[in-house]
C-alpha cells in the first residue's frame, strides 16, 4: 500500500520481518494461546492491538480513496474473534473522528468472550451496532458504490470447507456491491491452510493480516482473493522463543 503517513513506515518495517514467517491454522491458534498463558499477555489485548492495526489500514484505505471528505465505511462483523476485531476497530476509529456503520452478523451463534466485550465497549459508549439479518446486511450493500470501503471481519481462520448460507449471502453481496473491500486477517470464505475457497469467497482489495502471512497466501491462486497483504503486529515479540516452528516463504 503506497505511504500515506508515519504508520507506514513503521507497518512496513514490521512486514519486512513478517513476510519470513508462515503460520498454519494450528499455528496460530496456538500463538494466540501460548501468548496468553506464556507471556501473560491478555486475550483482549492482542485483539486491541489488532483492532489498532487494522485501523490504521482502513485510515491508510480511505485516503486511496479519496474519503477524507466523505464515503461510507461499513464494518460487517461476525460472531468470533474476527468480528470482535472489527468491532474494536470501530471504537479507535471513532476516537479519531471516523464513524463507520457497523453491521453485527451473529445468527444463532454465542459472541467470544472479547467479541462479546468489545460490543459492550461500544454499546456503552453510545455507538451503534446493528444487529441484521443476512437479508438486511445485503440491502445495504447493494447500496454502496466506488468510494464507499466495506470492511470484512465475517469469517476467519478458524473456517473449515464452505460458509453457511447465509454468510455465503453476505459474501457475494459483498463481491457485488461496487465498493473497495479490506479483509481482516483473511477473506471469508477463504481456507487459512489452502488458501482455496470452498464455496463463497470475498474477493478483496487489500488484506490486513495479524503476527505474520497464512499459510494459505503462499498459493498461486490466492491473491485473487487477499489482493494486496499488509502484516501487522499484535504486540508478540519478534524474538520470543515461543513462536511456532515456522517455515520460511
Amino acid at each position: 500500500m503506497a505511504g500515506m503517513d508515519g504508520r507506514d513506515e513503521w507497518f512496513g518495517a514490521w512486514g519486512g520481518l513478517c513476510r519470513m514467517r508462515v503460520l498454519s491454522r494450528e499455528q496460530v491458534r496456538r500463538l494466540d494461546r501460548d501468548a496468553v498463558e506464556r507471556l501473560g499477555i491478555p486475550s483482549l489485548l492482542l485483539m486491541e492491538n489488532a483492532a489498532r492495526g487494522l485501523s490504521g489500514v482502513i485510515q491508510q484505505c480511505r485516503q486511496q480513496l479519496g474519503q477524507l471528505s466523505g464515503g461510507r465505511i461499513v464494518i460487517i462483523a461476525g460472531p468470533g474473534n474476527n468480528g470482535g476485531d472489527g468491532l474494536a476497530a470501530a471504537r479507535l476509529l471513532a476516537a479519531e473522528g471516523v464513524f463507520a456503520e457497523v453491521f453485527l452478523l451473529r445468527g444463532a451463534r454465542q459472541l467470544s468472550a472479547d467479541t462479546a466485550a468489545n460490543l459492550g465497549f461500544l454499546q456503552r459508549a453510545g455507538l451503534e451496532v446493528k444487529e441484521r439479518s443476512e437479508q438486511g446486511v445485503c440491502e445495504v450493500l447493494r447500496g454502496l458504490c466506488s468510494s464507499d470501503l466495506v470492511v470484512d471481519a465475517l469469517l476467519g481462520t478458524g473456517l473449515r470447507g464452505a460458509p453457511e448460507e447465509a454468510q455465503s449471502a453476505v459474501i457475494e453481496a459483498i463481491n457485488t456491491s461496487g465498493a473497495r473491500v479490506l479483509a481482516v486477517d483473511l477473506p471469508s470464505g477463504l481456507d487459512c491452510d489452502l488458501g482455496t475457497a470452498a464455496g463463497a469467497c470475498v474477493r478483496a482489495d487489500w488484506t490486513v493480516t495479524f503476527a505474520a502471512k497464512k499459510l494459505g497466501f503462499l498459493q498461486p491462486e490466492s491473491p485473487r482473493w487477499t489482493g494486496e497483504v499488509q502484516v501487522c503486529p499484535i504486540g508478540i515479540p519478534w524474538n520470543w522463543a515461543g513462536w511456532p516452528a515456522i517455515a520460511d516463504c
